[in-house]
């Protein structure tokens, strides 16, 4: 494990501070989930843009192939 160290602003710390003690934690254990939350929460975003990425190739692939059918069915000699 490694040791940080923070600023905070007066405000931000007193609110860790009253919320650390309602849910019975320790501010480093409080800030610790925080950051554990954050991280979960950019690795949401980061695959959830991935899915959108290869739903739009995907959808691009497919629009060519359905344009692909359109023609054969339109003239079966091409």
């Amino acid at each position: 494990m490694s040791l940080i160290s923070i600023r905070l602003a007066d405000k931000l710390l007193i609110e860790l501070k009253n919320r650390a003690h309602l849910l019975h934690l320790s501010q480093t254990e409080y800030i610790r989930k925080a950051i554990e939350h954050m991280n979960e929460e950019v690795s949401k975003q980061e695959r959830k843009q991935k899915l959108i990425q290869a739903s739009l190739r995907v959808r691009g692939e497919s629009m060519a192939v359905n344009n692909d059918f359109s023609r054969i069915e339109h003239d079966p000699e091409a």
